[in-house]
């Protein structure tokens, strides 16, 4: 026998060992995508890379605990769960060995930078200790019956006015309308001026194209199938990191402005300029740079996730007429004068429980990663290393038989109801947040939770009661999950306006 084939033999025999004992220890230590020596399960993720939603579903549905592994080439070991227990234990029990972490904060420092959603320890404390204020019930009152009714009396109505008035020969994509409108009001109700997008609704808006961009591009950061490409071609200033740095530039001129403008209101008052947030964090004595990446944070916050739950509800209730009729008629039962009233919006159960199913099958963020301190073992046995990613899944959690029932993939709203089968206008469930992670839980919990809640039964509402809404084509929609998830190509409809008595 020669040398070369003797070798050869080796080298097989090496591999095939090597093999089969990294398959044993990927038995023992959870379940996940095929995965080999270095370049882990990269094959697979480069497959799967347009669907990385449902191929996670798919591999979490096979797992008994529901948790997986991915492992690939250049990237912390990844542990994906949609088990409740699991994520009770990272955002509240252990909360404190779970923080965001350098490898996420990294993605997304360019464009959130020392913002509190990119942010941990004391900074983020800090930051959300001065925003809780922001959000007390009457805040929240009169948000809606000053600043919303205003943004939608003013803007939104009037614009589906004309809509209407043209019928089915005008086409408008309903996504960008809802989030120019989340655009506004964020604005005012953080920056404390109002950007006038939705005034120019067919019109482009270089801002808002850069936040799109810079929102792009960060989430393909996150998704690159090798994470030192996006390092590289930021050091070489090439392709899509330019693309990034030019408008993460024009977003931070655009809020720099407006706080240096605050700043000279502020300072030639001798005290604060309105109540906005920016006024609040300027005269807390906070550095400008954390200010302005406070607000961009806010911004991108207030904008799509509202919009993105409100285009996906609008497109469900599309699918389902029965369910539309009914929430018509919910609706048709609060007169116009008092449906901007907050009492009066609480009140509105069946939209809350259409709004909680919607965001069951179409999170508006699809998943949220932490990263360990020290090593750890979740609830159900999965051992975590330091320094390994941990991501909580609210889109696989949605389409968890174990969790929702047979129906899981269906849009029912009825099952938001302690008694489902006695009508739906009864009381609501509490749900576990950690079973409905969509704002998330623990010491993290959305702050703007019900803010979010108010602000899209006022619009949905408002808009339901007056309008018919008729998508263009019967395509089903795709989901796409960037820093918040939307729908590819818009909502494209038409709309009509609604006979009277059908709002009865």
């Amino acid at each position: 026998m020669g040398t070369f084939p003797f070798v050869l033999c080796v080298l097989f025999y090496v591999l095939h060992v090597t093999l089969r004992r990294f398959r044993r220890a990927r038995r023992l230590t959870g379940y996940g995508p095929a995965a080999y020596p270095i370049i882990g399960c990269l094959v697979a993720f480069y497959k799967n890379r347009s669907r990385l939603l449902n191929w996670y579903t798919e591999l979490l549905t096979e797992s008994p605990t529901r948790t997986i592994q991915i492992r690939r080439l250049g990237a912390p070991r990844t542990v994906v769960t949609a088990n409740p227990k699991n994520v009770e234990y990272m955002l509240k029990t252990n909360f404190n060995n779970f923080p965001k972490g350098k490898p996420f904060t990294e993605i997304l420092n360019d464009f959130l930078g020392r913002g509190m959603f990119n942010v941990d320890g004391d900074l983020w404390y800090n930051q959300r200790k001065l925003v809780s204020h922001e959000f007390s019930a009457k805040s929240l009152k009169d948000y809606v019956e000053n600043n919303l009714t205003e943004e939608l009396d003013r803007k939104l109505i009037p614009i589906f006015e004309s809509l209407a008035m043209q019928g089915d020969q005008k086409v408008v994509d309903l996504q960008e309308l809802l989030r120019r409108l989340g655009f506004d009001t964020v604005c005012k109700f953080s920056l404390g001026i109002d950007p006038c997008s939705l005034d120019r609704a067919l019109s482009d808006a270089p801002i808002l194209k850069a936040f799109d961009t810079a929102a792009l591009i960060s989430a393909r950061r996150a998704a690159s199938p090798i994470s030192y490409q996006w390092k590289i071609k930021r050091m070489l200033g090439a392709g899509t990191e330019q693309e990034l740095k030019n408008a993460v530039k024009e977003i931070h001129a655009f809020v720099t402005n407006i706080i240096r403008d605050k700043k000279e209101k502020i300072s030639s008052n001798g005290k604060s300029h309105g109540e906005d947030l920016l006024s609040r964090m300027i005269m807390a004595g906070h550095e400008e740079e954390v200010v302005r990446d406070m607000m961009i944070s806010f911004i991108m916050a207030g904008r799509d996730t509202t919009s993105a739950a409100m285009t996906w509800l609008f497109y469900s209730l599309s699918r389902h007429s029965d369910i539309e009729e009914e929430l018509v008629k919910e609706i048709g039962c609060v007169e116009d004068q008092e449906l901007a009233h907050y009492g009066a919006l609480k009140e509105l159960r069946l939209l809350e429980a259409c709004i909680f199913e919607t965001m069951r099958l179409y999170p508006p963020v699809a998943w949220d990663s932490k990263h360990a301190i020290v090593d750890d073992v979740l609830p159900d046995g999965t051992p975590v290393g330091a320094g390994d990613r941990v991501t909580y899944f609210p889109y696989g959690m949605g389409r968890m038989e174990n969790l929702w029932g047979k129906d899981r993939l269906e849009f029912r709203p009825e099952r938001w109801f302690v008694e489902p089968n006695k009508g739906r206008r009864g009381e609501l469930k509490k749900e576990s947040l950690f079973k409905f992670p969509v704002f998330q839980a623990g010491p993290r919990v959305c702050l703007g939770k019900e803010l979010a809640l108010i602000q899209m039964k006022y619009v949905v509402a408002s808009i339901l009661k007056r309008f018919q809404i008729k998508p263009v084509g019967s395509e089903q929609a795709v989901f796409v999950p960037l820093l918040t998830a939307h729908m590819a190509g818009g909502f494209k409809v038409t709309v009509r306006r609604r006979q009277p008595h059908m709002a009865r």
